[in-house]
């Protein structure tokens, strides 16, 4: 069972801590859930290279795809593996550079106010269904934790950032989600 404690970290799962984030504008508005996904190269599952992208220290020379992205300064609060592993590289209290330039509700600025949580996967290929039960759980958690935050205010990347952002895809079953989720809070 997942528990957040005072430092807002997971408990029970590995912690990268990376960088690449800063204090909120106001701490207690955690109000969104932003669903992402990603895979390192594109379209390949496993190994260390997100951890390495969250962390700033990919090596652009390990795959010609690198080379686009080195340098750049993202993560996200939480990542789940193929597998349901979960990885945290950033506490909930602090803003993640998950987001970017978005919009929620008419409100901009989502990293401001929102939890990223990133799927190891691709737009087009299926999520695991240990995936979405991880996913639900730690949805739960964080809706227990946050106030602010409600069923209603999860979204994914693509309607947060339309036309530059694509993820987390056709793929990602929403309705799935949701039932799993709704089944949670229900028992």
């Amino acid at each position: 069972m997942l528990t957040i404690n005072a430092q807002h970290w997971l408990e029970g799962v590995r912690h990268v801590p990376s960088p690449f984030h800063d204090p909120r504008p106001d701490p207690a508005d955690i109000s969104l859930l932003v669903v992402h996904n990603i895979s390192l190269p594109p379209g390949q599952f496993g190994g260390p290279y997100i951890e390495q992208l969250f962390t700033g220290t990919l090596n652009p020379t390990d795959h010609p795809y690198f080379e686009a992205i080195s340098g750049i300064r993202v993560s996200a609060h939480c990542l789940i593996r193929r597998n349901g592993d979960i990885i945290q590289f950033v506490p909930f209290d602090s803003r993640a550079w998950h987001a970017g330039v978005s919009q929620f509700a008419g409100r901009d600025k989502c990293n401001d106010y929102s939890i990223g949580i990133e799927l190891e996967g691709t737009d087009n290929l299926p999520y695991t269904q240990v995936q979405y039960d991880v996913l639900a759980e730690l949805t739960r958690v964080l809706l227990n934790r946050y106030p602010r935050l409600d069923s209603q205010r999860i979204t994914g990347h693509e309607f947060i950032a339309p036309g530059r952002k694509t993820d987390p895809g056709l793929a990602f079953d929403w309705l799935a989600y949701r039932q799993k989720l709704q089944a949670d809070i229900e028992s």
